[in-house]
């Protein structure tokens, strides 16, 4: 946007002055309270959405959006689950096979959020800085994950479920056994079916 410029003949008059400061002031306004972008995940059992905390953890939502607007969510699975810990996906698909991701990330777990119930996190490696496009969703308060409660970097939380918790319990709830040199695989695939960034009514209130 342009800025408004008195004419260097005439003075900036009192009306004018009122409607620039308004205008500051809506914009202002517009951008202090911009919502969190939303995140609508199909599965195979129920639809989850998770709102981002694009404020305290940037690059990790950015990283996250650019997995879901590349369509690379669609057919991966929810490939360890274990109740009373978390569900975690976003890396393989059904046949177990491991898609091909964009480079690692900085890690932010020092960024304020807890690994309370109903959050979502990165997983990654020993490596603080490997995360790519895998997360969890904990199921409880798995506060020792935290980087304040770790002698190493913790693990990155960058938003929570806002709607679909039943459908968490219910994955987290699924039978699991071992295959593929994993463990703690859901017996019936849960396959995340699509990732959509949510828009205008779409967006949970």
């Amino acid at each position: 946007m342009h800025a408004f410029k008195p004419s260097a003949t005439r003075p900036l008059t009192r009306p004018f002055t009122r409607l620039a400061i308004a205008a500051g002031a809506l914009l202002l306004s517009a951008a202090a309270f911009a919502a969190d972008p939303q995140v609508a995940i199909k599965t195979s059992m129920g639809e989850i959405v998770l709102e981002l905390d694009q404020d305290k953890a940037p690059v990790t939502v950015d990283n996250f959006l650019k997995y879901v607007n590349a369509g690379f969510y669609k057919g991966t699975i929810f490939h360890r689950v274990i109740d009373g810990f978390m569900i975690q996906g976003g890396g393989m698909d059904a046949k177990f096979v491991n898609r091909k991701t964009r480079p690692p990330i900085k890690n932010e777990s020092a960024n304020g959020l807890p690994n309370a119930a109903y959050t979502v996190a990165m997983a990654r490696e020993d490596n603080p800085d490997s995360a790519t496009s895998q997360f969890f969703i904990n199921v409880v308060d798995n506060f020792g994950l935290d980087a304040a409660n770790r002698m190493d970097a913790g693990y990155t939380v960058f938003g929570k479920v806002v709607k679909g918790k039943e459908v968490v319990d219910k994955i987290k709830s699924t039978l699991v056994d071992d295959t593929h040199g994993l463990q703690n695989v859901p017996v019936t695939p849960v396959v995340i079916q699509s990732a959509t960034l949510l828009k205008g009514d779409k967006v949970v209130k």
